[in-house]
């Protein structure tokens, strides 16, 4: 069950709650033991969601959710949004990492909901008129105690948006599929500098299966001052998003070194994004044996946390690399639980981790991952040799081949008839036919492995 707070001084906030009691169909109750001017008096239940009216700013509001008969697991918002952005639909926790310069407790923060924002969002996204960007911001202003999770979900940025009776409808219709949603998700991080706006942290949430709880910009750092006089907001920050996960954007390392004292982890974005919906055990095995996701190490398609590490035969690799990277590529995906890279990520590493022979495999029926990719390595083979052989100890690859030498034994000068003979085609030397199986020869290279 959703609470929703509607601010009467706040039209944005009115004209959502408009299109929230046009959408679906509202049970009209009253209220008699709590002020009308406090979200007593006339308010609104639904499926899924209960609406109620309050005379002050959201900003100013101590522990709204204490007004909702429903009980609710999360809280909303409904407000309008100030800046100079343009048209923008966007959502955030309320809280503050330094002085309470609007509304809230200085050094506090609200119960945040990763999970909601995410949904809200994506919600955002589909609804948002065409002119419309969305986004999310960093932590900022009242209310600091709400009483159960909370989200501000916001149409803005100035008169003509708030008076937008679309945008006001896509926030509503947004607000309504929060209805039954968890406010949190099993992966969950807190984010450390970056503008208000927090591009970074949004990237996260659109492309990857972690969600973002407070986040604490560059201005919200630099109001709090030094990290270590302030490390029982930093805890706060963790705590109230239900995370133990930091993703910095840009160098804090003062604010490093107080979290080193935190029980938390310090991530990059690459590391979220390459880790994903991965269990955290397999990924600590990984990094335990393999090497860092930071230093290339990137994720197969096998899942255990029971790996060995083994390498693969050099030349085999190169060469097959040379001819088709992608399809290597897949192949030691399919068969690892994990893999070192070059260049950048872009070309498979010779170091793998493989699934230990005894989990996850019937032994009749499939091969030892090593194998299996050796046997993929081969087949890519065939595209360039007549044929690739696999033998106990070494991949051996035959074919029949143009050969300059023979071509200059048979008066054939260098230059385009050599491009022509290798093309499979006859030339004319001094009125006599050189046909390709004249100057061809067999060749044979062993990949040991």
């Amino acid at each position: 069950m959703i609470a929703i707070v509607e601010s009467r001084a706040d039209r944005a906030s009115e004209h959502i709650c408009d299109r929230l009691r046009e959408r679906v169909d509202w049970d009209r109750r009253t209220d008699d033991d709590r002020p009308a001017a406090d979200g007593g008096g006339t308010y609104y239940r639904t499926d899924g969601a209960e609406l109620r009216s309050f005379d002050d700013l959201h900003i100013e509001l101590e522990r709204p959710a204490d007004a909702f008969d429903c009980d609710p697991d999360l809280l909303v918002f409904a407000s309008r949004h100030s800046g100079d952005t343009g048209p923008l639909l966007t959502g955030h926790f309320t809280g503050n990492f330094g002085p309470a310069e609007f509304g809230g407790e200085p050094d506090s923060l609200a119960e945040a909901a990763p999970n909601a924002l995410a949904r809200l969002l994506a919600a955002f996204e589909e609804y948002a008129p065409d002119e419309y960007d969305v986004g999310m911001e960093g932590t900022h202003h009242g209310p600091s105690a709400v009483g159960c999770p909370s989200l501000f979900a916001e149409l803005g940025s100035g008169d003509e948006q708030w008076d937008d009776r679309a945008a006001a409808d896509a926030v509503a219709r947004a607000v309504l599929e929060l209805r039954d949603v968890d406010p949190h998700r099993p992966r969950q991080v807190v984010g450390f500098g970056g503008n208000h706006y927090a591009p970074r942290f949004g990237r996260i949430v659109r492309n990857t299966s972690w969600a973002v709880g407070h986040v604490a910009p560059d201005w919200a750092l630099e109001a709090m001052d030094h990290p270590t006089a302030h490390r029982e907001v930093l805890e706060r920050a963790f705590d109230a998003s239900d995370a133990e996960i930091a993703l910095l954007d840009g160098e804090w390392p003062v604010l490093e070194e107080t979290l080193a004292t935190i029980d938390c982890r310090i991530v990059s974005e690459t590391w979220l994004r390459e880790v994903d919906d991965r269990p955290l055990e397999v990924v600590d095995a990984v990094e335990s044996d393999l090497g860092a996701v930071d230093d290339g190490i990137r994720f197969g398609d096998r899942l255990t946390a029971s790996v060995s590490v083994v390498e693969l035969p050099a030349d085999l690799v190169s060469t097959a690399q040379g001819i088709d990277p992608d399809r290597v590529r897949t192949i030691v995906e399919a068969n690892t639980v994990a893999f070192a890279t070059d260049n950048g990520g872009s070309r498979v590493g010779l170091r793998v981790a493989a699934p230990d022979a005894d989990v996850g495999a019937d032994s009749d029926t499939e091969s030892e991952p090593r194998e299996k990719i050796v046997e993929g390595l081969a087949a890519v083979l065939e595209s360039k040799y007549d044929t690739v052989t696999v033998e106990d100890d070494a991949v051996v690859a035959e074919e029949t081949a143009f050969d300059p030498d023979l071509a200059r034994e048979a008066g054939v000068p260098d230059g385009p008839k050599f491009g022509t003979l290798a093309d499979g085609e006859s030339v004319i030397v001094d009125g006599e036919t050189i046909s390709p199986e004249m100057v061809r020869t067999e060749r044979t290279r062993r990949f040991q492995i």
